[in-house]
């Protein structure tokens, strides 16, 4: 069940590692390096966490299988494929990449569709009570739609998906990294994220729907690839190929991009995105099969957007999906304006640091809350709106009314729930710049702040105030039981303080004010996420303006570097504050002092190649390891060597299927005959075979079982003298999760241990050589 524990220990030592993990009092808890979110007893101070936070929910971890498990069955399925039965293969994974890219695009549609309409209609109906002079109507109308909204996303991740809190990138990088959960993309999970993102952005929360779309795209990749869920009666026999986790990994990548091109209209951008963040494995098969999936959401998203054109779709109108086209008469720059950058990206370095910070601080505190139960959950989410509705209601009325500008081709005041001039408590012919910014949707306050009509439109106070509040509004938001996006607020804030710094160098400077509130959105974006390639594409493709491409790609790198020097980027850092073991493509320094043997210490559970199946059920009782060696000796070999590897799940369908035999004899051809590789498939969804599900009497247990034709013969193999830097690095970049060490020198036993993803974890190395920290 749990890959932290696989490490090959005694078992007495691995039963006491699971009770002090579940049952531990509370009372006696402390916590250690390696588990920054979850609570441990001092007793178990050398090793991880088994268990991780996915969303808001704390749930027991394992890793997943990249290798080919080259057994016999394997090996017999693959010599009796068909040139048919390939070419099926290949067309199938190209028709599901065409699938992943058709429904996320509908999917990210709907999502646009439904927040522009619900947060639509509850600010035409606020803004016209409020046109009336019913003030107190309309701030009731208003706190009613936005409490009831939070409710209902609040309950949904609560009670139905804990693990759809959040935005989800964490998770799905880390499931590309060979963390697995069960509930990181399960079908529950995919439903409370499209429902839960689109009513906690449309209740005005300071949180985006970009992140999550990101996670639904993993989702539905993962429910196409594995068969459907055999949990909720969607299978499909015929997907039978893709349950591995080397295909399920490719088709999340997929998904995951496509996520991205769904949220931004940014196909090229969203295969950046998987390449530069979320993928850990990459190859140029993939980024063929990202590419086409993304250019189909592209595809649709585009055909639907010309549906709406017509009114078909409501209020959703023809703003269409995320697209803020910046057209200035001047886009060259000159000195002042080089220097007005460099600063726009050291402040966004600095206060991108400072907003991980402040969001680490945050979400150390909603964990408590969160342990409480889905109760404490939804208070806090119902508390959070209840702030935020009082502040994005209450702060406009600070704001002095402006007149209306002359010779505006826009209506001034809009009487409508977008625009750049909204009336609020202003008499005719005024505005108050300030709602303009608080009383629309996310999207339409972008297009505001990247509005280059007049650089007058908002008043520097006015700005201030609403900088002040998103910046502050979104790190208390982001961790609360919501599905909730970390890149409008991040764009909301620089994109108001690069306005501020146009306003300020507005004399000297020639680049217009919306060009300097694009390159403040992309330094604050810089500075949080410290991505470059894929976010000055996704900025270029939102804007269509390529002139400012140069311009971009100065102002990310150095809010990168500018970050960089203070802490890591918010999903790295977030990644390990739930405590999922990330495997880094670089070895720490301190590994290259130690080696393989050092680690992988025994003494070790194996199994003979014809083993009892006794020993086999103890075994499997008491630990909850997912590989044993296996050691084939004499008769059935010259001397004890190593015959390879066997899964925990493998054991489980052969037991399962009873090929037992009463004496001590090898019946390879039976089984091999019996059995299809497929039969020992990772299950999707739907329950695997489980120890409980076992059905074996006394007499049974006295028998044999022949374990070769399900034995991976070719495990990766490390000699113990190799250092563990070495190792760490090897073990990356095959995507293992067994990796055997061997004895240096003959006449010992064949096998010296096993390094698992949680050997190289920092916090468990330092915990057994505590000398070697260099804090």
């Amino acid at each position: 069940m749990d890959e932290s524990s696989e490490n090959a220990r005694e078992i007495d030592g691995s039963e006491r590692q699971v009770e002090s993990l579940f049952s531990q009092d509370r009372d006696s808890i402390s916590m250690t390096l390696g588990e920054p979110l979850l609570r441990s007893s001092t007793a178990r101070i050398s090793t991880t966490s088994q268990l991780a936070i996915v969303g808001s929910n704390i749930c027991p971890i394992e890793s997943l299988d990249y290798e080919i498990i080259e057994n016999d069955l394997f090996m017999q399925d693959w010599r009796s494929r068909r040139k048919i039965e390939i070419f099926q293969y290949v067309i199938l994974k190209w028709a599901l990449c065409l699938l992943i890219g058709l429904v996320t695009g509908l999917v990210g549609f709907f999502n646009n569709i439904a927040v522009e309409n619900i947060a639509g209609r509850k600010l035409l109906l606020t803004n016209n009570l409020m046109l009336q002079e019913k003030y107190y109507l309309a701030f009731a109308v208003y706190v009613g739609s936005n409490i009831v909204l939070a409710f209902s996303a609040a309950a949904l991740c609560a009670y139905i998906a804990p693990a759809a809190a959040g935005s989800g990138i964490p998770e799905v990088k880390a499931y590309l990294n060979g963390i697995d959960a069960y509930s990181i993309l399960a079908p529950s999970t995919l439903f409370v994220k499209i429902f839960g993102s689109i009513f906690a952005v449309a209740g005005g929360f300071v949180v985006g729907k970009e992140g999550p779309m990101v996670h639904t795209g993993a989702c539905i990749a993962s429910l196409l690839g594995q068969g459907g869920s055999r949990k909720y009666r969607l299978t499909w026999k015929w997907l039978r190929y893709f349950k591995n986790d080397r295909d399920r990994r490719d088709l999340i990548t997929c998904g995951a991009a496509a996520g991205v091109a769904a949220a931004f209209r940014a196909p090229v951008g969203g295969v950046l995105f998987a390449l530069e963040e979320a993928a850990s494995w990459w190859r140029s098969a993939l980024l063929w099969r990202t590419f086409f999936t993304t250019a189909v959401v592209a595809v649709v998203l585009r055909g639907f957007m010309e549906f709406c054109r017509g009114g078909q779709c409501g209020l959703f109108g023809e703003g269409g999906l995320i697209m803020f086209n910046i057209h200035t008469e001047n886009s060259t720059y000159g000195t002042p304006d080089l220097i007005a950058i460099v600063l726009l990206g050291v402040i966004g370095g600095v206060f991108g640091s400072l907003y991980n910070y402040l969001v680490d601080k945050v979400l150390r505190t909603y964990s408590i809350i969160n342990e409480r139960g889905p109760g404490s959950k939804v208070i806090l989410v119902v508390s959070i709106s209840l702030l935020t509705t009082c502040i994005s209601f209450g702060l406009p009325w600070l704001s002095q009314c402006l007149p209306c500008p002359p010779h505006l081709e826009d209506e001034c005041p809009t009487v409508g729930r977008s625009g750049n001039y909204k009336n609020f408590q202003c008499p005719p012919g005024q505005y108050n710049d300030l709602a303009s910014l608080f009383f629309n949707t996310n999207d339409d306050v972008i297009r505001n702040l990247f509005t280059s009509a007049t650089d007058k439109q908002f008043q520097l106070s006015s700005l201030f105030i609403f900088f002040t509040s998103i910046y502050f509004l979104g790190i208390i938001t982001y961790g609360i039981a919501v599905p909730s996006g970390l890149f409008i607020p991040v764009i909301l804030a620089g994109a108001s303080y690069g306005r501020i710094v146009g306003r300020l160098f507005g004399s000297v400077a020639t680049l217009d004010v919306s060009l300097y509130a694009l390159l403040g959105a992309a330094s604050f974006l810089g500075g949080t996420m410290r991505m470059t390639v894929s976010l000055c594409v996704i900025l270029l493709e939102l804007t269509n303006n390529l002139l400012m491409l140069p311009l971009l790609m100065l102002v990310l790198l150095i809010s990168k570097s500018v970050a960089d020097i203070f802490n890591k980027g918010v999903y790295d850092q977030i990644v390990k504050m739930k405590g999922l073991p990330f495997m880094e493509a670089h070895a720490e320094p301190f590994m290259r002092q130690l080696v393989a043997g050092g680690v992988a210490s025994g003494p070790l559970i194996t199994f003979s190649g014809i083993e009892k199946v006794d020993n086999i059920i103890h075994a499997l009782k008491m630990t909850n390891h997912n590989g044993f060696p296996v050691i084939d000796e004499p008769p059935f070999s010259d001397s004890s060597e190593l015959c390879g590897l066997v899964l925990r799940s493998h054991l489980l369908v052969l037991l399962k299927e009873k090929k037992f035999t009463k004496k001590k004899t090898s019946i390879r051809s039976e089984i091999l005959r019996s059995f299809k590789a497929y039969d020992f498939a990772k299950p999707g969804s739907g329950k695997g075979v489980k120890l409980e599900d076992l059905d074996i009497n006394e007499e049974e247990m006295e028998m044999f079982v022949d374990l070769h034709p399900i034995t991976n013969t070719s495990p990766y193999t490390v000699v113990e003298t190799m250092s563990l830097a070495k190792a760490a690095i090897l073990f990356h970049a095959l995507g293992l999760r067994h990796l055997l060490v061997v004895p240096k020198t003959p006449g010992r036993p064949p096998i010296a241990g096993i390094l698992t993803r949680h050997d190289f974890m920092p916090e468990y190395i330092l915990g057994l050589y505590p000398y070697l920290n260099p804090h």
